[in-house]
Order: C-alpha cells, then sequence, then structure tokens
C-alpha cells in the first residue's frame, strides 16, 4: 500500500510537499497574468497603401488580387477587407484557435510575395506589409502640449514616431503601436496651374526633377586602390543628398533654356514643410495630442507589458521639451489587477472559511492542521502543472481554483475522520490507526478522483471558442483534485499518523453549544424526511413539479455568451453623411466630446478625428471617442455606471443632427469584435454590384431595429459616397504629350 510508505516516513511525505510548494510558488512568479484565457482566433494583417484611389478601385486593383492568393493558406478560417476613400486596404486573415502565429505569419508572406507582381506599380512602391495583429489594445498614451504653448499638433505627433514608438515597440510583449495624430512631417509642393501651363510643363516632368535632384546618391572615392603610385590619401566623397528645408527644395531645377535660363521650382510652387496627410487628428480633454494605442501580442502578460510601457514612458518624458508632456489615458489593465485581486481576495477568505468550517465540526486543532496544510499544498502545486501547460494566471483559472477549495479539503476529511474514529473506537497508536484508515479510504479516495475528473476532464476537448474558455478552467479544478488525491495518500496519512491524538471527551461551552444546535437541527431534519416519506406521492409529484418549473424558467432565461461587465471606458462612433468634409467632421466631434466631459463619471475625453474604429477604417466623415470613465470606487451608484454612462452618451448623440452618434461598450471578451453585441457580414455571392450591397445592408438593418430585444442595430458600410469622375479624352492627351 502506498500509503503505508509515507506513514512510516513522514519527513519524506513532507520533503516532497515542500518541493512542491517551491515549484509551486515559483511557477505562480512565471505564470502570465491575463483577464481571460487568449480564446480569439489569431489574425494576421496584411495591408496596403494605394495613395488617391478611391475605395472601389483599391478593392479591384489590390484586395481582389491580394485576397486570391491568400484564400485557402493553411489553417484559415476566414479572411475579410477593408477599403478605405483614402488608398489604405487591410486584409485580416483569422486562423484556427492554436495555431501558431509565426507559422501563419510566414504562411500568408508566401501568399503575399507570388501577388505583389499583380498590383499597382505604385502599390509596389508603397510595399505591402504582413505582421501579427493583436486586437487588445493595452494602453492609450496621449503626448500633450500646453496650451498657448509653442508645440501643435504636428510636432507632437511628429516627436512621438520619432522619439517615442520605437522605445515601446522595443518593450517585451508589444505587437503594434498605431499613432493617431496629424501626421509626418512633409515637405508640400503648391504648384500653380497658370505657370505650370503658360511654360508647356507638366506635372510629371515637376515630380522626376523633385525625383531625381533629391535623392542620396554615392559619390565614390578619390585615391581609392587602384591608384597611381605616389597616392598619398584615400578620400570617401560625401555631396548633397536628400534635401531638409523648404529653401533648398526652392532650388531644384525644372528646366535648362537654351540661353542658360533656369526654371526652379520656387518660380512655379510654393513650397512649406506641413504634414504628410491631415486625415487624421486627436485631442484629449479638447486639447491637440498625438496619441499612441499600444497593442500586445497574444500571450503576452498584460500587466509585464502595460508597466514596461509606463515605465519607458516615465524614462523618456525626463528628456520631453518643455510644455509637453504625457498622459496615460486609458491602462487595460486596470480591470484585469482589480479583478485578479479581488478574486485572489476570494479565495484566501474561501480557505480560511473552509478551516473555519473544518475546526468548529471537528473541534480538534490537531486534526485542523491537516486540511490547513493541506490546501495550500494542492493549490500552489497546480500553478507548478498550469505554467508547463501554458496557462495563464486569469478569471476563469482562478475560479476554478476557488471551487478546487472545497474539493481538495474532502479528500484530507475522509482522511483525518477515519483515522480519529479509529483512535477513538479501537485505542489504536497513531500510526497503526493510519495504516488501518488508510486501508480502508485508499479506494474511495481514488474512486472519488476518477470520478470528478470524469466530470471536468471532458470540457477540455470541447472545439471552438467555447472550448478555449473552458479549457483552462475544467484542467484546473482537475490538475487540483489530482493533487488533492496524492495529498490524501501520502501527506494526510503521514501527518495523522504524528499529529492526531484520540478526541477529548471534555469540551468548552461554545462547543458544546454548537453541538447541541447541531443535535435539534438533525433532528428537525429527520422528522421532516420522515414527514415527507410518509406522502411519498405528493413528495415526488412536487418534485416532479419543481422539476417541470425549473425547465420551464431555464427557457426563459435569457442567453449569452458572457455577461457583459463595466470594463472602465466606452466608445462613441461618429459617421456623418457621405462626401463630408474633415472641417465639418471636426466640428461635430468638438460638440459631442465637449458634452461628453460634462457627464458625471467622465474622467477622460479622447477623441480621434477620421477614424472609425467599428470599421478599421480612415476616411474624412468619421471619427471616435474613447470615453474614460472615472474609477469603480468613485462609481459606486447606478447612476455612474456604465449602463447610464452609455445611455446618457446616446442621449447626446441623438441631439446631433449632422450625423449618427453611437455610443456602446467594447466586449467583455478581448479580440471578439470592437464592440459589445453581435455582428454580422453581409456578403455578395452572386456579384450583384455595389449599390444592390446597399440596399440589402440598409433593408437588413431595419428589419433588425424593428425587433424588440434588439436596442440599436447600424451599419458602417457606404456604397454611395458622392465622387467626382473625370472623363479624360486619352487622344487629345497623349497628341499633346
Amino acid at each position: 500500500m502506498l500509503s503505508s510508505v509515507f506513514i512510516r516516513r513522514p519527513i519524506f511525505a513532507s520533503v516532497i510537499s515542500i518541493v512542491t510548494l517551491i515549484m509551486g510558488a515559483i511557477a505562480y512568479t512565471a505564470l502570465p497574468q491575463a483577464r481571460y484565457p487568449n480564446i480569439a482566433p489569431p489574425t494576421i494583417q496584411v495591408s496596403a497603401v494605394f495613395p488617391g484611389a478611391s475605395a472601389s478601385t483599391i478593392g479591384e486593383t489590390v484586395a481582389t488580387p491580394l485576397e486570391q492568393e491568400i484564400n485557402g493558406v493553411d489553417g484559415m478560417l476566414y479572411m475579410s477587407s477593408v477599403s478605405a476613400s483614402d488608398g489604405s486596404c487591410v486584409i485580416t486573415v483569422s486562423f484556427e484557435v492554436g495555431t501558431d502565429l509565426d507559422t501563419a505569419n510566414v504562411l500568408v508572406q508566401n501568399k503575399v510575395a507570388s501577388a505583389i507582381p499583380k498590383l499597382p506599380e505604385e502599390v509596389q512602391r508603397q510595399g505591402v506589409l504582413t505582421k501579427k495583429q493583436s486586437t487588445d489594445i493595452i494602453l492609450y498614451a496621449s503626448i500633450v502640449a500646453e496650451k498657448g504653448g509653442e508645440y501643435d499638433a504636428l510636432f507632437l505627433n511628429n516627436y512621438a514616431e520619432a522619439q517615442l514608438r520605437d522605445e515601446l515597440t522595443r518593450v517585451s510583449g508589444v505587437g503594434d503601436i498605431k499613432t493617431f495624430g496629424v501626421g509626418r512631417y512633409s515637405m508640400r509642393i503648391w504648384l500653380d496651374p497658370e505657370t505650370i501651363r503658360s511654360l508647356g510643363m507638366t506635372t510629371n516632368e515637376v515630380v522626376t526633377a523633385i525625383r531625381a535632384q533629391n535623392a542620396e546618391v554615392a559619390a565614390g572615392r578619390i585615391g581609392a586602390s587602384p591608384a597611381p603610385a605616389g597616392q598619398v590619401f584615400d578620400y570617401t566623397v560625401t555631396t548633397t543628398g536628400r534635401l531638409n528645408t523648404a529653401s533648398e527644395f526652392e532650388e531644384i531645377v525644372l528646366r535648362t533654356g537654351k540661353d542658360g535660363t533656369l526654371v526652379k521650382l520656387r518660380d512655379v510652387a510654393r513650397i512649406e514643410l506641413g504634414s504628410e496627410s491631415y486625415n487624421l487628428a486627436s485631442s484629449l480633454n479638447g486639447s491637440p495630442a498625438a496619441t499612441l494605442a499600444i497593442y500586445q501580442l497574444p500571450g503576452a502578460n498584460a500587466i509585464d507589458v502595460a508597466d514596461g510601457c509606463m515605465e519607458t514612458l516615465e524614462r523618456l518624458s525626463k528628456s520631453f521639451p518643455d510644455g509637453v508632456d504625457y498622459k496615460i489615458v486609458y491602462d487595460g489593465t486596470l480591470i484585469i489587477r482589480t479583478s485578479l485581486a479581488e478574486l485572489q481576495t476570494t479565495l484566501l477568505i474561501t480557505i480560511g472559511l473552509v478551516i473555519l468550517t473544518v475546526f468548529v465540526f471537528l473541534q480538534n486543532f490537531r486534526a485542523t492542521l491537516i486540511p490547513a496544510v493541506t490546501i495550500p499544498v494542492s493549490l500552489i502545486g497546480t500553478f507548478a502543472v498550469m505554467l508547463a501547460l501554458g496557462f495563464s494566471l486569469n478569471l476563469l483559472t482562478l475560479f476554478g481554483l476557488v471551487l478546487a477549495v472545497g474539493i481538495v479539503v474532502d479528500d484530507a476529511i475522509v482522511v483525518v475522520e477515519n483515522v480519529t474514529r479509529i483512535l477513538d473506537e479501537e485505542k489504536l497508536p497513531p500510526r497503526e490507526a493510519a495504516l488501518k484508515a488508510m486501508k480502508e479510504v485508499s479506494g474511495p479516495v481514488i474512486a472519488t478522483t476518477i470520478v470528478l475528473l470524469a466530470v471536468f476532464v471532458p470540457a477540455a476537448f470541447i472545439g471552438g471558442i467555447t472550448g478555449s474558455l473552458l479549457k483552462q478552467f475544467a484542467l484546473t479544478i482537475s490538475i487540483a483534485t489530482v493533487f488533492s488525491s496524492i495529498n490524501a495518500l501520502t501527506l494526510s496519512p503521514a501527518l495523522a499518523g504524528v499529529l492526531l491524538r484520540p478526541t477529548s471527551d471534555r469540551k468548552n461551552i461554545v462547543f458544546r453549544g454548537f453541538d447541541a444546535f447541531l443535535a435539534r437541527v438533525t433532528s428537525v431534519y429527520a422528522a421532516t424526511v420522515k414527514g415527507l416519506i410518509a406522502i411519498w406521492p405528493l413528495t415526488v409529484i412536487a418534485f416532479l413539479a419543481l422539476v417541470v418549473g425549473a425547465g420551464w424558467m431555464f427557457t426563459k432565461l435569457p442567453t449569452g455568451f458572457v455577461p457583459q461587465e463595466d470594463e472602465g471606458y466606452c466608445v462613441m462612433n461618429i459617421q456623418l453623411p457621405d462626401a463630408a468634409s474633415a472641417e465639418r467632421t471636426q466640428r461635430v466631434l468638438d460638440r459631442v466630446a465637449a458634452s461628453a466631459e460634462e457627464v458625471g463619471g467622465v474622467a477622460e475625453v479622447l477623441a480621434i478625428r477620421g477614424y472609425s474604429l467599428l470599421s478599421g477604417a480612415a476616411s474624412a466623415n468619421a471619427a471616435t471617442i474613447v470615453v474614460v470613465f472615472d474609477p469603480w470606487s468613485a462609481r459606486t451608484t447606478e447612476a455612474l455606471g456604465q449602463t447610464s454612462i452609455v445611455r446618457q452618451l446616446n442621449g447626446i448623440g441623438a441631439g446631433i443632427q449632422e450625423g449618427a452618434v453611437v455610443a456602446f461598450p467594447v466586449p467583455s471578451l478581448p479580440g471578439l469584435g470592437a464592440s459589445a453585441g453581435l455582428s454580422l457580414e453581409v456578403q455578395d455571392r452572386a456579384g450583384l454590384g455595389f449599390d444592390l450591397l446597399q440596399g440589402a445592408v440598409d433593408q437588413y438593418v431595419f428589419a433588425a431595429n424593428a425587433q424588440s430585444g434588439i436596442g440599436r442595430a447600424f451599419s458602417t458600410f457606404s456604397a454611395n459616397v458622392p465622387q467626382v469622375f473625370v472623363d479624360i479624352d486619352r487622344d487629345k492627351v497623349l497628341s499633346r504629350g
């Protein structure tokens, strides 16, 4: 019998338990911390840019060739693409849960490489980027300047790009960083059409001259071997390469006349230093800002990533120019830290209550010590196996440990009670009593463990997102149960043989009172059971009615994947009519942001013009507002809860006549969409065109809004954007050169 080895060698059992505790404690510090297991399908993002092209042109010339090549890559579930009017194309390829992202990235890159020759020349020149994508924004950090200071939004954005982005990208666990700001520094050249026409020039001639004279060249060396005999020096030749200032660009020569006259760029254009693009702009609480959205890599420790980014920002802020500072607008790990801390506290309280309950019923301090020791050994030892299996310390694994406390204590109690019974009834020495007790209960302990494993282990084999969500929960309980069974066969009998003594007949007044109360409750219960047995037909009918009633109520309960929780922030999407200018969008954005700042419970309002978080595309008529709430401790009333704040924000949106403004909470499960609720994709499988697709989408949205169970349905798809069509007479253009 296995237990006899440890009963006769209690120090051996103690050493094994101590080693288990040490391994578990080390593993606990190494376990990544997250809110939930990584359940979202891994994704690879392919992005390209076609400057000046319309969304339909990008869809036909860029997205379609890429999708045709990428389609069918190993492990792919589905893919979607967004072609925007700003010239961008983003294709998101989703893979099966559990797919290795590095392998998937290589496979997609190979497919993209075969599609590049089919893309327009300008797209090839800009490049096609393939990278691993994470949908988890761990931090929003804004770079702000003092109002009325010397630094504008353009400076802030470029400072963030040049001084912060690279440093933050090197933080372990950071997957991507998106900068929401005015744009990068660029030399803007405004051509005078009349002057160009009078000189008989074309824009291509100007562009060619700029490219030729604004380039880095290898000027060579003087005196390099082979050289004439007696060459003393070897010089590297340098020359002016890329131009940096507006005055240097003004001196670019466009044309040389026969008489030696020069036509320079300043003669036909106005040159100024500005932004590469003015499509995007961001502000924090009404002040211009450059905002960094920091994404974590899948599987990275969210808390370590956030701490690393904040330490980096704090270090870099010491060298910021005077009047420039940073602010963490939103920290996505706050809810993780708070949730894990509360659950860890709950776990400790549960262990304490279980030990107290055992003490009250056993009424023996020595007997209580055994489950008090075996519970931590089982739970802490579980951490070592969790680390080996690649689990994280999340709400589900900790919840599994909370439930496991009640399971792991049972095995220890079975051993302790049986040893105590033999000590009292048969008057055997403690070691002999432990040996005899284990002969009786070893089989039942193993059997109960197998039964519990049969309940939880199958849940780990459920497929899809549900299976990924339940896997760590089920296996954590199973691991703790196995450790509990091992302890019940090793440590518990060893301690029982050392610690337990026959029960004393002398009890204090508290225990005597508790025993009397328990006896009364037991007698009442016995009388109740006896009465129900006497009228067993009615008892059976009442039981069946209870079962039927419970089943009926079960069908009436609202269903959902996970409950929506207060995430500490929400998002507002602003959509103006098609072809609305950036100036119109900015005016509406300023009004909505100013009103949102006045809502109770709102701490920060981050406004981003030119980008829709819902569609993931940049557009002049779109904007996004990230509304960050006060800490949960400061929002204890229902009026300051997430539901109330979102309702008030939607009330503000309802008063905006210039466009559609929608406030929505973010999903509680990261990686499953941009908003809480249900997301659907309408496909044009027959190839009927964008106009008919737009009509189908509008009909679907109208029908959805007519449903009583749907709060609000909307779509960001628009196929009727007004455009200016230029009909070019190709023959005349070519005939005139």
